[in-house]
């Protein structure tokens, strides 16, 4: 599939392609993190449910990842107070896996750990729709899943509740962020009526990026233009020094964000506080996380080794369990490589 030109702008793409899904799905809710994509899909397709089907609820789900700015837990405080009679709203802040790129000795760290009440990092939300271990309704959650698997059951359980029908996720993913993303819209295998931009999850559950070829500029100039609430974390990054490709609003121990993790102790002193007593290797990562110490961009290797010696002294160093769960990695990548080569 290669790039075509259409002779309408995106926002005129966008009424389209909700058209296009209000019409066939029966359940539709919106995946909202509290980042500037998302939030402007929830804005956008507000709007147009509210013009077009005033008749048909949508839903909301905000996975919590506990650990944040303060100004993102204060924009997802706003919008769902906003929004919650007109929507079915669901916050969810259960135990999940988590993963973390700042410890050789911990892969994941699981956020609203119940076991760790006393180091989270903020309160646990106050209303009535947010979801934790002790009101818990989806019956497809199983203690500290994966936060992908998270993410994907409880589009499974969502068209459960509603009446088992074909029901369909929105997610705010642009194809521009990444190469990444760019190819996965490009070589989508099992679209939904020969659409690249909706695929399938389960047996009538589906996710679509209706927003998938807006630029950072479209999404910018759409909330200018509709004056749409956002995510004032973006202004502080921008008086930070920040480019848009770098301004993102995830979890701060990841792979994308540990680069930037230094930026909690300027932007939001207090929160970062917390987080270094929360997370193994969050202050390590700060101090370092731009470093060769942290793997940052280019890693040299030491004079007399070669890249499998090297590997091989590496995951020596590493606890037993966390060795063999990397030497299982390495296996599947390696069979992978030998099948399709």
């Amino acid at each position: 599939m290669k790039r075509e030109y259409l002779n309408e702008n995106v926002y005129e793409a966008l009424q389209r392609r909700l058209k296009f899904l209000f019409e066939e799905f029966d359940n539709i809710f919106v995946s909202f993190s509290g980042g500037k994509d998302s939030g402007l899909l929830l804005n956008l397709v507000l709007d147009f449910q509210k013009a077009h089907y005033p008749d048909k609820r949508i839903g909301v789900f905000h996975q919590d990842f506990e650990a944040q700015y303060s100004a993102t837990t204060e924009y997802v405080e706003r919008t769902f107070t906003r929004i919650e009679k007109d929507v079915e709203p669901y916050w969810v802040c259960l135990p999940m896996a988590t993963r973390t790129a700042l410890s050789s000795y911990e892969m994941y760290w699981y956020p609203w750990d119940n076991t760790k009440e006393d180091a989270w990092v903020r309160p646990m939300p106050q209303h009535e729709y947010v979801i934790n271990i002790k009101n818990n309704p989806m019956t497809t959650y199983r203690y500290r899943m994966h936060q992908e698997d998270l993410a994907k059951q409880f589009g499974r359980w969502y068209r459960i509740a509603h009446g088992d029908k074909k029901t369909v996720c929105l997610l705010g993913i642009r194809a521009d962020e990444s190469l990444q993303r760019y190819s996965g819209f490009l070589n989508r295998k099992y679209g939904y009526k020969e659409t690249c931009w909706i695929s399938n999850q389960f047996k009538n559950v589906w996710v679509a990026s209706p927003i998938y070829d807006w630029s950072t500029s479209d999404v910018w100039h759409a909330n200018y233009t509709f004056q749409y609430d956002y995510n004032r974390l973006y202004d502080l990054y921008y008086m930070a020094g920040l480019k848009p490709d770098q301004m993102r609003v995830a979890s701060p121990f990841n792979d994308y964000a540990k680069d930037s993790l230094n930026l909690y102790r300027v932007i939001d002193p207090q929160i970062w506080v917390k987080l270094i007593g929360r997370v193994r290797g969050a202050n390590f990562g700060a101090i370092y996380g731009r470093t060769k110490a942290m793997g940052y961009k280019n890693i040299t290797l030491p004079a007399g080794h070669t890249w499998e010696s090297y590997t091989r002294f590496l995951l020596a160093t590493l606890p037993a369990r966390l060795r063999q769960s990397y030497i299982k990695k390495f296996k599947t990548s390696i069979e992978f490589w030998h099948t399709v080569g």
